[in-house]
């Protein structure tokens, strides 16, 4: 009943169908070509309405071809093979939306999953002791975890999360160990193991023993609702590249017609001309663009990446140019302190804590790194009575009527001259102080480059990236350790934002993606062709600017990015001429007259089948993938970690 209420069409032209051929076979062969003819005329009158307002809207379709084909096996008395076109259309669209479905079924696992209760423990000493035993029905003797709606629970909440449970908001985990399977968010398909101080993801699926987090983000920010956001929004987009094949209707069609207008003439039969038509209904053409995109995007999410639009993935496969933002998406964007370099009598503790006080009051990447390394020394901060900070440049703050200037050395000049640029090693970075006008030192910071950059770059390369960039608001010396060590073929250094976006517009070598993670990337991923957000710990504005999300913190993402798009527009290019060329041989034997009315309808079945199978392919990864990971090289996880210890 589901089915019938899904497509009703589809139920009708079975009724239909088989009224008919009761009448036939009850000697009222007239009757039936009548309720056949009438039926088919009506659908097509049906399918009428919606091209016509495609036309108006400027959307040249070859749906006409259908339309043209039911009336004119009416006129010449094929009402059979009409009634199978009609069956044919409208099992086309049932058709489609399973191959659709098939298509989306990554997309679709991850929004079944979403966690709707938690086990959130009760306050008391007693309560915590008991959940932290690990009671396996989720709530211990003595009431201490209740289940609560997921969106009731508030950043710091204590919950239990049972042994195979969905974790369901970001956390802290308090347990000693955990060990967890991230492999619908990253696609990495091993288990991953965490200790009690490090964050876990919304979204993992607990391993055998239960476990005790601190929620870090509320249901609406956390990873995994993120996630599904980007995931809706997908599911649901209709980009141009959904109707790929558009741009082949008008010359399909014009042979069509012309095709059949010359086997009508040369035979004398217009029955020719329905024949011929019959065979060039365009179901194939239609149903196989959206089954490779959707298939495309839901292999892209099995992988770790969310891909927005259906249409970014033909941009992604067409890209020549990669610009890279530096800090968290070249390196891993947690700097840790090297040295710190002091210009006069001040010690270095007090420079580094007066240092930490005024990068309280900055949101760039690298304020958190000297705030840590301060309190990593037990340093006590500082309150300002004014602060202001300078976008990309720095920050000054004054305390108890002293001013304390950080940033980059040209900033810091401004305030304090005298500055003398520290003497950097690659993969280092200085960050400037002067105290009361006075330029007091320098703290170094080392940020390595990523493992897998080298890899990633090759990549690009050997799938036709021309052109690697490299846009960062960094001192020009650092920016030049970091590109010479990656292979980049150029370096635009010290940009403010507005200067990204710039730079994105005036690269020659098209499409350009652009990949980012921070606040100050939000700008340059917006005016990017492709626009690609590092979200494991990039910005939420980075995310929703971007045109793809790549989950897993993992650079080499982004070239696999590319890689699923340069398949997924080789499959449906295939699975469209796949359909051309079958069509195009039947028409031209069907205007010979070997194909029958009732025969070209029943083949094109077959013609959709051939098309639909072979656009599934878009859900296989396809060959070499990816290249092997080198034996030496860590694991990225295992490097990300050590650095930020």
């Amino acid at each position: 009943m589901k089915l019938v209420l899904r497509y009703p069409l589809v139920a009708g032209t079975v009724l239909a169908l088989m009224a008919v051929a009761v009448l036939v076979m009850s000697g009222q062969p007239v009757v039936a070509q009548l309720a056949a003819s009438g039926y088919a005329l009506a659908v097509a009158a049906y399918l009428s309405v919606g091209m016509i307002r495609r036309l108006r809207g400027g959307h040249w379709g070859i749906d006409i071809l259908a339309v043209t084909a039911i009336v004119s096996t009416v006129l010449v008395g094929e009402f059979i093979a009409s009634m199978i076109i009609v069956l044919m259309m409208a099992g086309g669209t049932a058709l489609e939306d399973y191959a659709a479905g098939r298509a989306k079924s990554e997309l679709s696992a991850l929004l079944a999953r979403v966690p709707q209760t938690a086990h959130r423990e009760r306050t008391g000493g007693a309560g915590n002791a008991a959940t932290q035993s690990g009671a396996s029905n989720g709530t211990a003797e003595n009431g201490a975890a209740e289940d609560v709606a997921a969106t009731d629970v508030l950043v710091g909440d204590i919950l239990l999360v049972k042994p195979g449970e969905v974790v369901p908001l970001d956390g802290v985990l308090l347990s000693d160990t955990g060990t967890f399977d991230e492999s619908s968010l990253t696609g990495e398909s091993l288990p991953v193991e965490r200790t009690a101080g490090e964050g876990i993801m919304s979204g993992s699926v607990n391993g055998e023993a239960a476990v005790r987090i601190r929620v870090t983000a509320v249901m609406k920010d956390s990873q995994y609702s993120r996630i599904v956001a980007l995931v809706k929004e997908a599911s649901e987009s209709r980009a141009p590249m959904v109707r790929l094949a558009d741009r082949y209707a008008i010359p399909f069609t014009a042979f069509a017609y012309a095709l059949g207008a010359i086997a009508w003439i040369v035979s004398g039969s217009p029955t020719r001309f329905a024949e011929v038509l019959v065979v060039a209904t365009p179901c194939p053409l239609l149903i196989a663009a959206p089954v490779a995109f959707l298939g495309g995007m839901s292999q892209a999410a099995k992988s770790g990446i969310i891909v927005k639009y259906a249409g970014v993935l033909e941009q992604l496969g067409r890209v020549r140019t990669a610009a890279f933002d530096k800090t968290g998406t070249l390196t891993y964007g947690r700097p840790s302190l090297v040295a710190i370099v002091t210009a006069d009598s001040m010690g270095q503790d007090e420079l580094l804590r007066l240092a930490g006080s005024a990068e309280q009051y900055s949101s760039h990447v690298l304020a958190a790194s000297v705030m840590e390394a301060a309190a990593s020394r037990d340093l006590r901060f500082e309150t300002a009575s004014e602060a202001m900070e300078h976008a990309t440049h720095g920050v000054r703050a004054v305390f108890d009527g002293r001013e304390v200037v950080v940033g980059k050395p040209s900033f810091v000049a401004e305030f304090a001259p005298g500055v003398v640029e520290a003497d950097l090693a690659s993969g280092q970075l200085a960050i400037y102080v002067g105290i009361g006008g006075v330029y007091v030192g320098a703290l170094v910071m080392s940020d390595p480059l990523r493992a897998e950059a080298h890899r990633t770059l090759a990549e690009l390369s050997a799938l036709g990236v021309t052109e690697t960039v490299m846009l960062t608001g960094d001192a020009l010396a650092t920016a030049r350790h970091i590109a010479a060590e990656a292979g980049l073929t150029d370096v635009r250094a010290e940009c403010l934002p507005p200067d990204k976006v710039e730079a994105v517009k005036s690269l020659p070598h098209r499409p350009v993606m652009m990949v980012g993670d921070g606040v100050n990337d939000a700008p340059v991923l917006a005016v990017a062709d492709v626009g690609i957000a590092m979200g494991a710990r990039g910005s939420t504005a980075a995310g929703e600017s971007a045109d793809v999300v790549i989950i897993l913190d993992d650079l080499s993402k982004a070239a696999h990015a590319v890689r699923i798009g340069q398949r997924t527009v080789r499959v449906a290019m295939e699975s469209i001429w796949i359909g051309i060329v079958l069509s195009v041989g039947l028409m031209v034997a069907a205007a010979a007259g070997y194909v029958p009315a009732i025969a070209g309808a029943l083949s094109q079945e077959l013609v959709d089948l051939a098309t639909i199978l072979n656009a599934l392919r878009a859900l296989s990864p396809g060959r070499n993938v990816a290249p092997a990971r080198d034996q030496a090289e860590p694991s990225t996880s295992a490097i990300t970690r050590t650095v930020l210890r």
